[in-house]
């Protein structure tokens, strides 16, 4: 009697250890499928392009129009340098051609008119050269669109098609000089020196790139501006992406297009929809100088720390647009095909993700 007591007593601790067992074994084969099928990660953070702001030319600032962690759109005016010694440089400039045509009986007033434009051509070519060139190295990378990239090589193209103009223009003007007046050192020299100067004005005017926010702003009217020394850093609101770092034995089912789902520290609790751009081929690892004895690491165990390689993600739409903060943290899950029973379960933890984003 005693013992058939004592059973039934043991009865229940034993259903409970075998139900903590079969919730640890469906835990760990839900692990091991999930880092194949649907891979997820902590590590991960919002990346874009962030460019030191610096002049071109040298003098005293005059005006600063933004201001620390201000939203800026393309083209909007960020600063200015006293342009007073430059715009003299230039009516000296205008004076040094004139009298130069005076010289050999030519008039030079198209020639300047044509150099003006001809400024004017480069500086936007200059900004859409920019512009360009980062929409067709993210198109490379998969994070810009087609699209975005067409969008940005046919402004290009009209720029240059405007320099060419402006080109043709100044030639047609310089042409009407005569063989005498475009072959004449002093008037070759004083159209060079206007040219010159007429760039080195329109460099008093720093404009913002694209849209994006201003940091790091490190002077103030007054305060003398140096070439090439950084006055501000300008990060960019369009051109970003997450970089998911993913441990090297979940991107076996991973390709460009999977569909992705990204939780931002920043905003909690909301998930945003993201799509795979490419796929890191290579990380850095130690290398030992030249000429030295390669050193050997000693780790040990049964386990070995698992190397990750990033994985690039960009944001499906703009809902995301005014929190992509460059360096915020972001927890990624990625859905490498149509699984019925993991792709819920992944879809589920991301969302679990969220609620405990409020905490930490």
């Amino acid at each position: 009697m005693a013992d058939e007591e004592a059973a039934a007593a043991v009865d229940p601790v034993r259903r409970l250890i075998r139900r903590v067992a079969i919730v640890c074994a469906l835990l760990f084969l839900w692990y091991v499928t999930s880092d194949r099928w649907t891979p997820h990660t902590d590590q991960a953070r919002v990346d874009g392009y962030v460019v030191p702001i610096a002049p071109e030319v040298s003098g005293r600032v005059t005006e600063v129009v933004v201001g620390n962690n201000q939203i800026v759109e393309a083209g909007d005016l960020l600063l200015k340098i006293d342009p007073f010694q430059y715009e003299l440089a230039v009516t000296a400039a205008e004076a040094d051609l004139e009298k130069a045509g005076q010289s050999i009986g030519m008039g030079t007033a198209d020639i300047a008119a044509a150099q003006a434009r001809l400024a004017d051509a480069k500086a936007q070519l200059t900004h859409d050269r920019v512009q360009a060139d980062r929409r067709i190295t993210l198109e490379g990378l998969g994070v810009a669109s087609k699209t975005e990239a067409d969008r940005a090589r046919a402004s290009l193209s009209r720029g240059e098609a405007q320099l060419k103009t402006a080109q043709a223009d100044l030639e047609k003007a310089r042409e009407s000089l005569g063989d005498a007046g475009r072959d004449n050192a002093e008037v070759q020299s004083a159209m060079a020196a206007l040219e010159r100067a007429r760039d080195d004005l329109s460099n008093t005017s720093l404009y913002a790139p694209s849209k994006g926010g201003v940091a790091d702003l490190s002077i103030t009217v007054g305060q003398y501006a140096s070439v090439g020394q950084p006055l501000m850093t300008f990060i960019s609101a369009s051109d970003v992406w997450v970089v998911a770092h993913l441990r090297e034995n979940s991107l076996g089912n991973i390709k460009p297009g999977d569909a992705a789902e990204i939780l931002l520290d920043v905003a909690p609790g909301r998930i945003f929809q993201g799509t795979v751009a490419s796929i890191g081929y290579g990380v850095e690892t130690s290398h030992d100088q030249l000429g030295a004895l390669p050193s050997v690491g000693g780790q040990s165990g049964w386990l070995r720390d698992p190397q990750r390689f990033p994985v690039i993600v960009r944001f499906g739409d703009d809902s995301s647009r005014g929190l992509r903060r460059a360096g915020g943290q972001a927890d990624v899950v990625i859905y490498t095909g149509r699984n019925f029973v993991l792709n819920p379960l992944a879809w589920l933890w991301i969302r679990f993700l969220g609620l405990l984003s409020f905490v930490y």
